[in-house]
C-alpha cells in the first residue's frame, strides 16, 4: 500500500514538474511572436527546406540540404551549397523572405498563412511567398498596392 501511495505522489510530482517546465517554455516563447517570427513548418524549417539564396542565386526554388543548415530567428534554414549557407549567415536579412515568410497576399489581407515554396517573386530585391500559385496570381495582379498594404500590416498582424 505506501508503495502504490509513493506511486501516485510521484506521479502528482512529475505532473507538476511538467506543468511547470511547460509554463515556463511558453513564457520563453511569446517574444518568438513578436517582429522577427518567422514561420516555419511543423519540423522548424523556414521556407519548408528551401534554400533562401537560391531564389537569388540561381533564380529558382531549390531544396536545401539538411546537411548544410544555419538558425536564424529561431527556425533552422536549409541551403543548397556550403556558400550560399555562408551568404545568409554573413547578411540573412538579404535573402530571407518577407513577413517572416508567411503568405504576402495573406499579409495583405491583415492575416497569415502558409507558403508554398514554388510560388515566390523577387521584387525590387526582396523575396515575397505566396500560398499557392492561385494566389500568388492575384498578388502579382497588384502586387505593388498588396505590397504596401502589407507593410503597413506587418508586423501588427501577428498578434
Amino acid at each position: 500500500m505506501v508503495a502504490n501511495g509513493s506511486l501516485t505522489m510521484g506521479k502528482r510530482l512529475t505532473a507538476r514538474v511538467f506543468a511547470l517546465a511547460f509554463m515556463l517554455a511558453m513564457l520563453f516563447t511569446i517574444p518568438a511572436f513578436a517582429a522577427d517570427a518567422i514561420y516555419s513548418n511543423w519540423l522548424g524549417r523556414a521556407i519548408a527546406g528551401y534554400d533562401p539564396v537560391a531564389y537569388f542565386t540561381t533564380g529558382k526554388p531549390v531544396e536545401g540540404d539538411g546537411e548544410i543548415t544555419a538558425t536564424w530567428k529561431g527556425a533552422e534554414w536549409r541551403f543548397a551549397s556550403a556558400a550560399n549557407r555562408d551568404l545568409f549567415v554573413a547578411t540573412p536579412e538579404k535573402y530571407a523572405p518577407q513577413y517572416g515568410g508567411y503568405c504576402a497576399y495573406a499579409v495583405a489581407q491583415n492575416s497569415t498563412a502558409k507558403i508554398d515554396p514554388t510560388a515566390w517573386a523577387i521584387v525590387n530585391g526582396k523575396l515575397y511567398l505566396n500560398y499557392s500559385h492561385d494566389i500568388q496570381k492575384t498578388w502579382v495582379a497588384d502586387q505593388a498596392a498588396f505590397i504596401l498594404t502589407a507593410d503597413k500590416n506587418w508586423p501588427s498582424v501577428l498578434q
